[in-house]
């Protein structure tokens, strides 16, 4: 029986946040326009990869016969994503329903919901790659702000009833006061962090001044210029991976990396963007405890990154077995595939860094060879999808 193999084109997004280089390197093109390259989208959500069949060009959907449940992404951040949040199952079946009932069209830019999933997602460096993501502890917070102000009596005034927000330690109390914070307020802050130098302490890193200055470049006003005191920041390297549950508040920094989410565009947003910001939507979502993801490592030869999503698994294979045995595809679901380095060989048809292929269910199971490392997002199922 012959393969079912269909090597992919995928639409590419130019938001402005995108790099000019890091993806159209990568993917082996010039970049003539001098546009941003911002991600690579890799299955059938909204936008699907194209694939050839039978001489003419299709979308991937129509040669997989369905919907995949999640969506496969190449991100290149030059400049901050936006903090947002994703809602659970249930939250997003509520809130679909209630702006439905509302009559918020579906491609208003005030729409929250646009279906009733939810969109978990794990991000993995190709590069070393910075985040911001889950709140940290209320008493590091507190002290954070503390030291911040501590050289900026400027700022008392602002920041104090942050502070004292927290002194009951909780952090959605801290959160709410954050953003009543008032325009000027915000405007006063965000010159001051800018053109004044703020001195590192031990419960204000370097790293915190840094992005807060970043950020005030960028996106004057904005009361989350201080996410670097309140959010964790963690910088991942090439191999590594996070998984961001849903109610998780996060944003990506810089670098680039893949990402595989569920299939949504559910996405609430607290700062850092100039698109719609609904603070007391958000607020429903979020999840008001301290929480530091847990940083993956892969092992050598094949391996699966472990998150407690079933819409999808994300696996990483490369030639260096250390074991010596082979890399296979199993039959017993479908696979997109991506190529990341070097060169991979199934069965005659060769595929080089940067390009991507999807391989359906209903195959034998596929030896893998070359010299080569390759990424696979999958459907999870009960047996592992690399052997």
């Amino acid at each position: 029986m012959g393969i079912k193999l269909f090597k992919l084109y995928n639409p590419i997004k130019h938001y402005e946040w995108g790099s000019m280089d890091l993806l159209p390197r990568f993917i082996g093109i010039e970049n003539k326009d001098k546009r941003p390259y911002a991600e690579m989208w890799m299955g059938t959500h909204l936008s699907p990869s194209q694939v050839q069949k039978d001489g003419k060009m299709t979308s991937l959907t129509q040669a997989a016969g369905t919907e995949l449940p999640f969506l496969f992404k190449v991100l290149a951040v030059e400049k901050p994503l936006s903090i947002q949040a994703h809602p659970d199952k249930e939250q997003a079946k509520e809130g679909f329903e209630r702006e439905n009932k509302a009559g918020i069209p579906i491609d208003a830019p005030e729409r929250n919901y646009k279906d009733t999933n939810h969109k978990p997602e794990i991000i993995c460096a190709l590069s070393p790659f910075t985040m911001m993501a889950g709140f940290r502890d209320a008493g590091n917070i507190y002290l954070s702000l503390k030291a911040f102000v501590s050289g900026a009596n400027q700022l008392k005034d602002i920041i104090t009833p942050l502070t004292r927000s927290l002194e009951s330690d909780s952090i959605a109390i801290f959160f709410n006061v954050l953003f009543h914070i008032t325009e000027s307020e915000r405007e006063y802050l965000c010159d001051f962090i800018k053109n004044n130098e703020i001195r590192e302490t031990e419960n204000l890193s370097s790293e915190q001044i840094t992005l807060m200055k970043k950020f005030c470049v960028e996106y004057p006003s904005d009361a989350a210029v201080l996410s670097p005191l309140y959010l964790n920041i963690l910088t991942i390297q090439k191999g590594q991976a996070v998984y961001i549950p849903a109610g998780i508040l996060h944003a990506y920094v810089q670098g680039f990396g893949i990402e595989l989410m569920a299939s949504s565009d559910n996405v609430l947003r607290g700062g850092l963007t100039s698109k719609h910001i609904n603070i007391v939507e958000l607020m429903k979502i979020l999840k008001f405890t301290a929480f530091t993801p847990k940083i993956l490592s892969p092992g050598a030869g094949a391996f699966c990154y472990p998150s407690p999503c079933d819409d999808f698994i994300l696996s990483f294979m490369s030639d260096d077995n250390n074991g010596g045995g082979k890399n296979i595809l199993s039959n017993n679901t479908s696979f997109i595939c991506l190529v990341t380095e070097g060169e991979l060989n199934i069965e005659g048809a060769v595929f080089k860094k940067g390009e991507s292929f999807f391989i359906s269910s209903d195959n034998e199971d596929i030896e893998l060879t070359g010299n080569y490392s390759v990424f696979t997002a999958a459907e999870k199922v009960k047996t592992a999808p690399v052997v």
